[in-house]
């Protein structure tokens, strides 16, 4: 048995969690010790089970728009090797995957043809919320989600 943990890295990003068939979604937590905390407890959990951990976590690179300063891309660069650096500590296998792998596989088009980046971003909210009715998907949690679908039909364990 494998527990997947999602993650959309960055302050408007989210995770997500496959544990014994069950799914659920959270968005990023405000600070990082709220982020070790939610991460040690999936990760303490899937152990009292004998289940391994893995991580699928979005990678990306230096920018993230036009409009945002160099402060803000710093912050973004600073938590996603947080996230690196937490999996590592806590021995949780990682994978990488590009946005443009996982998005791609859903066969929706691309962000470049979407009027706005609140349009894309509505559009993969709308897949991942058909692809898991049960759940409040949110734009936090929905690439998350949608990474983790990717992951299961790339990866079945």
């Amino acid at each position: 048995m494998t527990t997947i943990i999602a993650i959309d890295p960055g302050k408007s990003g989210g995770i997500a969690v496959l544990h014994q068939n069950h799914v659920a979604a959270y968005p990023m937590p405000d600070t990082d010790g709220d982020l070790l905390e939610l991460i040690k407890g999936i990760s303490l959990e899937a152990s009292r089970e004998s289940a391994k951990v893995v991580c699928v976590l979005e990678q990306v690179g230096g920018f993230i728009g036009k409009a945002q300063p160099g402060a803000a891309m710093f912050r973004f660069g600073e938590s996603y090797g947080f996230i690196k650096g937490l999996m590592m500590a806590l021995t949780i296998k990682l994978e990488l995957v590009r946005p443009q792998t996982w998005q791609k596989s859903f066969s929706l088009g691309t962000a470049s043809a979407c009027a706005s980046k609140t349009e894309w971003k509505n559009k993969l909210k709308a897949e991942a919320q058909r692809r898991f009715p049960s759940l409040g998907v949110t734009l936090k949690t929905a690439d998350a989600l949608l990474i983790l679908e990717w992951y299961q039909r790339n990866f079945p364990h």
